[in-house]
């Protein structure tokens, strides 16, 4: 058997290593708090397994539903990753860093088939926004934002 054989039987016998992402971890100062926010703006809901989340709780799980109003599970093929909303201080840090130019980068990215409607919703609720949709953008609009506690994301519509 040549090399190139034994390459090719070791490719059709290969699983990927990664699938996707499970999980985002999102620091904030108050998860009670935080999980209201992301629910009035992202829409995000916690799965009914799980406690409410009350005053004082140190963690909370949000998932995105869809567009049945239904909330994926995690596994192995799962592209909509479920947000732990854990508490920590400023000092502990938060989402975003910045670029070789001092630019602030966002740490993920949303989709939405509603770009113009989650801006508005945003613009109406005070929600910090970092930059307007731009015109004419080759990939599609965008928009970044900060969290209540002042983690960077951004909005994309492709």
């Amino acid at each position: 058997m040549s090399q190139n054989q034994a390459d090719d039987i070791q490719t059709e016998n290969k699983m990927e290593d990664i699938t996707g992402i499970t999980c985002i971890y999102v620091p904030v100062q108050d998860v009670y708090e935080s999980v209201q926010w992301y629910r009035n703006n992202l829409g995000c809901r916690q799965p009914s397994r799980f406690k409410p989340v009350e005053q004082g709780d140190a963690i909370a799980i949000l998932r995105f539903p869809d567009q049945e109003d239904k909330l994926p599970g995690a596994g192995l093929r799962t592209t909509v990753p479920a947000m732990f909303l854990i508490q920590s201080n400023a000092e502990g840090g938060r989402l975003g860093f910045a670029n070789n130019n001092g630019d602030r980068v966002p740490v993920g990215c949303f989709i939405t088939p509603r770009i113009q409607e989650l801006f508005q919703r945003f613009k109406t609720n005070g929600v910090r926004i970092a930059s307007d949709i731009p015109e004419g953008r080759e990939c599609g609009p965008n928009f970044q934002f900060y969290d209540l506690d002042g983690n960077l994301w951004e909005i994309w519509q492709p």
